[in-house]
């Protein structure tokens, strides 16, 4: 687990990788913008495909990293709502959680669809609920339900959205030109 923070931290220094994360960090921010938001508690964006793939090919640190900056960016140029830092700190969580389960493993759609299952569970579910309770006054319990059957519905699709965009990308050899190759772990 050391040897996988100390790689991730190593990506940071590489122009490259930096390149990367700035091309991804606006097609992230191009994705927020095509947000629906059906309540105050229920959020459906697609900018999760490039955040979650930076966390698979540069790992923890580096995604934790990006997760934040990505937050607080995302905040300043299209704010949706009250800045809370809670929500920072969950990106900065997604960023560890997908960094440790998805970077320099073999990616299948069934390593995925856990990682999404452990990310919708721990920080999505609980955490960013809590975050909502705290911050427009709503009791925990009451929003819940309906953030659970968003979750529920859109575990398999962002999973398999992921799936396909790591595997079109592995095959497509864009990586080579990052010098990534050594990135394609797919079964």
């Amino acid at each position: 687990m050391k040897e996988l923070f100390l790689s991730s931290s190593k990506e940071m220094k590489n122009l490259k990788c930096i390149t990367l994360l700035s091309m991804l960090g606006a097609v992230s921010i191009i994705l927020g913008y095509l947000t629906f938001m059906p309540s105050q508690s229920i959020k459906v964006t697609f900018n999760f495909l490039p955040n979650e793939f930076v966390y698979y090919l540069f790992g923890p640190v580096t995604g934790a990293f990006f997760g934040a900056a990505m937050d607080i960016l995302t905040y300043i140029l299209r704010p949706t709502g009250p800045f809370f830092f809670g929500f920072t700190i969950s990106a900065i969580l997604n960023g560890l959680l997908y960094g440790i389960l998805l970077y320099k493993r073999p990616v299948s759609l069934k390593r995925i669809l856990i990682a999404n299952l452990v990310q919708m569970l721990t920080i999505n579910l609980l955490l960013n609920t809590y975050w909502l309770s705290i911050l427009y006054g709503n009791a925990f319990m009451v929003l819940l339900p309906a953030r659970a059957i968003k979750a529920a519905i859109m575990l398999p699709i962002e999973s398999a959205m992921l799936y396909t965009l790591i595997r079109a990308v592995e095959s497509s050899g864009v990586l080579t030109i990052f010098q990534l190759k050594d990135r394609v772990h797919s079964k």
